[in-house]
């Protein structure tokens, strides 16, 4: 039965009128999208009017139909929010964001102070190379013109030579106009340009109400002997300043947002009473979304990050009709068997997704096995409740955990698996019904033409001669089957519907077993 969508208005009319971020959520918990707002009340509240959805695009629906909570954090103003915006949305890369999910971030002014004559420069990635380090900061055009502010005050240099020398200083007009001490050329002292350099980075740290007061008295004698453009220009000057030089708060310490593996196994292990931390994690999804293909998913975790080499894909073959119970019984029937005759090592804990149900029917085939003694335990989804053999009540952890949040991305990525590789069998199934449309090609050489070639797009590109060689197909038929395809392809692309793989070409390695080297995966959204 479909899980009832919660209600997140009364959620909507308690938000504040203050700037900030808001996080949408899926059924699954996972972020779907991260957005910024200058007064969070009015902004998320304008997703839920009934006139924004009538209006919306296709996209924008999706995202309403997908929202079941939400939650959000609070700025002290608008720059802070969308530097808070940016980091949540590199983080968690939710599904509906589309600015800042690329490796673009915001500037940095960086300075190495361990150099003969440092200079200040623009950057978008921190190192850990000994530099001071900036920002970051919103206003990109802001910051380049303070920054050419800071270079005239302090008379820094610009040039590009770690140690510039007097052929540089032959070639720089940045002394000729009072713009740079040159050092280069010791018209300066490096202790004297170092004092310097420490003015310039106190600026940027904050200390420029001094600065800030000599330009508003400026802009005040230009203004009152009507040089308004002058006025005007020192104007936008001190706004600039002020965009650079506003505090803003660091949100490293608010927002747990990194996967730290190590870390959250061993959360995982003091929430579940285990002697150590779960080193190898495998966890199963049935997914049974349709009688005509059930299938099942198997991935492994190892030292809290995905193992891909070690996921494994199953159809269900011995449950008749929607039975997820039954499904799950099969799956770990099928895996732990194979785990005991090949030798193949046993996790250190085994999740299955679902509650009391699934975690009954795992737990029983294991015990037929004699891994009675394997640990287990079931992830429902509704609440994140833990269940444990012979617990009847749930095990609830603080969803802020990291040993909940490791549950949840190995559950997801169980989840995506199975997902996948049902829509992968069900494509294969659409294009291996364009056969029973060919003249002559019964169901027992439909088969043959399947298992000799592998799939559809192979037996498109075979030639009349290669077709014919089959045992059963003779060359009459061959030639039907390519003039067939090519009916096809002339037809319209439409129609001509190449079978696609989801993950990789998977081979084979036990009737309804499938194991493969998965590409690496998407971002969980």
């Amino acid at each position: 039965m479909p899980q009832e969508r919660p209600d997140v208005m009364p959620k909507v009319r308690d938000l504040p009128h203050k700037p900030g971020v808001y996080l949408f959520k899926d059924r699954f918990n996972r972020i779907i999208y991260v957005g910024k707002a200058r007064d969070l009340a009015k902004r998320v509240g304008q997703y839920f009017h009934p006139s924004r959805s009538a209006r919306a695009d296709r996209k924008t629906q999706a995202l309403l139909e997908s929202i079941w909570d939400l939650e959000f954090h609070t700025v002290k103003s608008e720059p802070e929010s969308l530097l808070l915006e940016g980091k949540l949305i590199k983080e968690y890369r939710p599904r509906y964001n589309v600015s800042f999910r690329d490796d673009k971030r915001f500037l940095l002014v960086k300075v190495n102070l361990n150099d003969p004559f440092p200079k200040f420069a623009l950057t978008r990635m921190k190192k850990d190379d000994g530099a001071r380090y900036f920002g970051p900061f919103a206003h990109s055009g802001s910051l380049r013109k303070t920054l050419s502010l800071l270079r005239r005050k302090f008379h820094l240099r610009t040039c590009p030579p770690v140690v510039p020398g007097e052929v540089d200083y032959r070639h720089c007009l940045q002394h000729v106009i009072k713009n740079c001490s040159a050092p280069c050329v010791n018209k300066i002292t490096r202790a004297g340009y170092m004092a310097q350099v420490k003015l310039a980075c106190d600026f940027l740290d904050g200390a420029s109400a001094d600065m800030m007061n000599e330009f508003r008295a400026e802009m005040k004698a230009a203004a009152e002997r009507m040089d308004f453009e002058k006025a005007a220009e020192i104007r936008n000057l001190l706004d600039d300043l002020r965009r650079t030089t506003a505090p803003t708060k660091r949100f490293a310490r608010q927002f747990v947002t990194t996967v730290r593996p190590t870390e959250d196994m061993t959360a995982l292990q003091e929430a579940l009473g285990m002697p150590g931390p779960p080193q190898v994690i495998e966890c199963f999804d049935i997914s049974n979304i349709s009688i005509t293909h059930k299938v099942a998913s198997m991935v492994c975790f190892a030292g809290g990050k995905p193992d891909r080499a070690n996921y494994r894909r199953y159809r269900i073959r011995s449950v008749a009709g929607q039975d997820d119970f039954a499904s799950m019984a099969e799956v770990v029937r099928r895996r732990y068997s194979r785990v005991l005759n090949d030798g193949i090592r046993k996790p250190s804990l085994v999740v299955v997704d679902g509650g009391k149900g699934q975690l009954s029917s795992a737990k029983r085939e294991l015990d037929a096995l004699g891994l009675g003694n394997l640990p287990i335990i079931g992830l429902a989804k509704e609440r994140e409740e833990i269940f444990r053999p012979g617990d009847p009540n749930p095990l609830v952890i603080d969803h802020s955990s990291g040993a909940i949040r490791l549950l949840q991305r190995i559950r997801d990525e169980a989840h995506r698996v199975a997902n996948g590789y049902h829509q992968l069998l069900m494509k294969q199934r659409m294009n291996e019904s364009l056969l029973d449309d060919c003249p002559g090609v019964s169901e027992n050489r439909k088969k043959l033409l399947l298992r000799h070639f592998g799939s559809i797009e192979r037996l498109r590109q075979a030639s009349a001669d290669e077709i014919s060689a089959i045992e059963g197909i003779g060359p009459k038929l061959a030639e039907t089957v390519v003039e067939f395809f090519a009916k096809l392809k002339r037809r319209g692309p439409q129609i001509e519907d190449e079978m696609v793989g989801d993950d990789a070409s998977p081979e084979e390695t036990e009737p309804g077993v499938v194991t493969y080297q998965l590409k690496p995966a998407p971002p969980l959204s």
